[in-house]
């Protein structure tokens, strides 16, 4: 794989609470420099990187109902509208795990639904954390269903705040659940181009991480 095609499944991500707004600057300026996909950022810092990146193809990627997925459902959607009406294109939404560790899928189901159609009804794209450390492999397969039946763009292993991140084994579930076309995003404890590289072979196309300079460096 060429340093171009993986920079462009990368989403270069600084998701820490203490990031201060001059490593924000220095997150947009570097995806500009190495040709990453998108940004991927807290919502305070939204305006910011679409400001920072106004003259250039990286995208602005923001989380919302993070890292828990214990939002309201309406929260999530007025986060998800704000964050795409001051320059965000990519939303990425923690799933309700209480939900369905309670074995409430409809509430799963209508909780991604709204948010789905709001971000689309405002021209975004959604992916969904299904936080694959805290389920079982039948949830996860659950999960990704659902999530694809409503309307999701995207299904993405993890918040990097849990206990775990990204697994090829849990990428290979998720691709083989949710088919070829729909997106899977590995994220969380990618740090190397061996380790991206194992990723997209289980069938990633895109790659959450703080790690992307170090991983475009590793390709030969």
């Amino acid at each position: 794989m060429t340093r171009e095609t993986m920079a462009k499944m990368i989403d270069h991500t600084l998701l820490k609470q203490n990031a201060s707004e001059d490593q924000i600057k220095k997150l947009c300026a570097e995806a500009k420099e190495y040709g990453f996909w998108s940004v991927c950022i807290n919502p305070c810092y939204v305006a910011l990187c679409a400001e920072e990146l106004k003259d250039s193809d990286v995208k602005v990627c923001t989380v919302v109902g993070f890292p828990l997925g214990a939002s309201t459902t309406e929260t999530t959607v007025f986060q998800s509208v704000e964050a795409i009406k001051n320059g965000a294109s990519e939303i990425d939404m923690v799933i309700n795990v209480g939900a369905i560790k309670s074995g409430n899928w409809d509430f799963v189901y209508n909780d991604i639904k709204a948010v789905a159609d709001a971000v689309k009804a405002n021209g975004g794209l959604l992916k969904v954390i299904i936080e694959t450390c805290l389920l079982s492999d039948d949830e996860k397969v659950k999960a990704c269903e659902i999530s694809k039946k409503a309307g999701a763009d995207f299904v993405k292993t993890s918040t990097g705040f849990s206990t775990g991140g990204a697994t090829v084994d849990d990428i290979k579930l998720m691709r083989n659940t949710v088919g070829p076309d729909m997106g899977v995003k590995a994220s969380g404890g990618i740090h190397n181009a061996k380790e991206a590289l194992a990723m997209a072979e289980a069938g990633a196309s895109r790659i959450g991480a703080s790690a992307g300079i170090e991983i475009l460096n590793g390709l030969n």
